[in-house]
């Protein structure tokens, strides 16, 4: 799975698989929520960050620094000042195998903590969405859909999800592409997995 349940709109970036201590220094809600901001709206600052989220300036800073240092953000050079310094997401792929921690007493806390942040991330974008106020032309052609009459082995549904991801990357823009005029940012999320039976007997 990667860090963001966006696919990534360059597929020439470069792919960092998250190791034990990036995982560490990503697992927290704070820097869970910066990330997203920066991947979505692109470079902020510590002071623009904190407004939209409501957390002290030095705060946000310190954070945005901590995932500087673990490689998931950079400083934007050639703007802002030494007081007031911009970041920005760096262009590459982070994926999270989550099998590399599961077992390990020592990542699994910080895997829970970031698996659950993830999913709460993922709830907000749906309920901000529902309760935004769109014309019909975009309320028609949004969808909350689920399946739930399916039963796969492992390789089906591996072979299901590479099948839906190959559809979404052929509709990626072109490095570079300018959107049409009346194009808004997409969120496609893909949620794929196996439920245990109850025996109701």
């Amino acid at each position: 799975m990667t860090d963001d349940p966006q696919i990534t709109p360059e597929p020439a970036k470069p792919t960092r698989r998250i190791d034990a201590r990036s995982l560490r220094g990503l697992a927290h809600p704070l820097r869970v929520r910066l990330l997203e901001l920066l991947k979505l709206d692109g470079p902020a600052t510590s002071t623009g960050l904190s407004e939209r989220l409501g957390e002290n300036t030095g705060t946000v800073s310190w954070h945005l620094r901590h995932l500087a240092e673990h490689g998931f953000i950079e400083e934007e050079t050639g703007r802002g000042t030494k007081r007031e310094r911009w970041w920005r997401v760096v262009k590459q792929q982070s994926v999270l195998n989550t099998v590399d921690f599961r077992d390990n007493p020592e990542t699994r806390g910080a895997l829970s903590v970031y698996l659950h942040e993830l999913v709460n991330q993922q709830f907000n974008r749906v309920i901000d969405y529902i309760g935004e106020d769109w014309g019909d032309e975009w309320r028609n052609v949004g969808t909350l859909s689920a399946w739930s009459d399916l039963r796969m082995t492992p390789d089906q549904l591996k072979t299901l999800n590479e099948e839906l991801t190959a559809v979404i990357e052929r509709h990626l823009p072109a490095p570079g592409a300018e959107p049409d005029s009346d194009a808004l940012p997409i969120i496609v999320q893909l949620q794929s997995f196996p439920r245990k039976e109850r025996d109701t007997r």
